[in-house]
């Protein structure tokens, strides 16, 4: 294990997404803020994309430029060139296109096989390159699809080199519906590492099942040094009911420091950013470290 590991805060696009409470730009702005102050860097903060389908990701544009003064570097979601337009329009920098390993959720969530939807975002990537913007893959579905069951390995790795062969700098894979267990995670990471570089992947575990923290510590005996997670962990899958959020980056953050391995995260603060987000919300952090480090501040 090296003694350093980059998460990716994925709460402000990937978590607030699936939340049903939508949360103003302003109150976004102040989350991303209190995310960065904390020592989180690299924050997912946005996404172009339909109003209608993602009502909660209203207001992308408004949310990047009103932290483009912050010293970070912010990541927005873009499905096609219509996204990219206006992405590049608020000012992005870094953007991030997604693809399925799995038919079934591929054809659920965006209406198109797999094949379609990189033939969908192939324009942007061209144009991303031309423009000097960097461009991250995003993989669902790596570790089972609520649709197909479970999902080959080796679909996971075609998506992924060819994502990679296209120009994605980095390659993050989703067990978006949080079924899977570490020695399947283990081999998935090291099927994928054997065709993408493992300093060019990252994890990105739900926990539906409880087994997210685990299957990031197999994947990191593999050799994978970044992480996606989201503060209090938020979120969920709106095609896999009972899914719960992305792992907490709470939860992540004490596990690693836990084992000597610096994340640069200050607890205090990003327990703070978190009890602030969860109030808006109307309910509890998900993390079981930020709600036992909440009951440890009330005694």
């Amino acid at each position: 294990m090296s003694d350093t590991v980059r998460i990716v805060e994925v709460g402000p696009r990937d978590g607030l997404q699936n939340e049903k409470t939508p949360i103003s730009v302003a109150d976004r702005i102040a989350f991303i803020e209190r995310l960065i102050g904390a020592g989180l860097p690299t924050v997912e903060v946005g996404a172009f994309v339909s109003p209608k389908a993602i009502p909660q990701m209203v207001g992308s544009a408004e949310v990047l430029r009103g932290v483009s003064h912050l010293n970070g570097e912010f990541h927005v979601l873009v499905p096609n060139e219509k996204g990219y337009e206006a992405s590049q329009a608020a000012g992005a920098k870094v953007i991030a296109v997604f693809a399925s390993a799995s038919e079934g959720f591929s054809r659920a969530n965006i209406n198109c096989s797999v094949a379609e939807s990189i033939e969908r975002f192939k324009p942007v990537l061209a144009r991303a390159k031309a423009d000097g913007i960097k461009v991250r893959g995003y993989i669902s579905c790596v570790l089972g699809c609520p649709f197909d069951g479970e999902v080959k390995p080796q679909a996971v790795v075609d998506v992924a080199r060819t994502l990679f062969d296209l120009g994605c700098y980095e390659i993050s894979l989703g067990d978006t519906i949080g079924v899977g267990t570490p020695l399947k995670a283990k081999h998935l990471m090291r099927a994928v590492a054997g065709k993408v570089p493992a300093q060019n992947l990252a994890m990105h575990f739900h926990d539906t099942y409880g087994q997210a923290l685990a299957n990031l510590y197999a994947g990191m005996e593999e050799g994978i040094r970044v992480i996606d997670s989201a503060a209090g962990g938020l979120g969920g899958c709106p095609y896999a009911p009972g899914a719960t959020g992305n792992v907490a980056t709470e939860d992540v953050v004490y596990m690693l420091e836990g084992m000597g391995i610096a994340t640069g995260v200050d607890m205090d603060k990003l327990l703070a950013a978190t009890n602030e987000v969860s109030r808006l919300l109307g309910r509890r952090p998900v993390s079981r470290v930020a709600n036992a480090l909440n009951a440890k501040k009330k005694r």
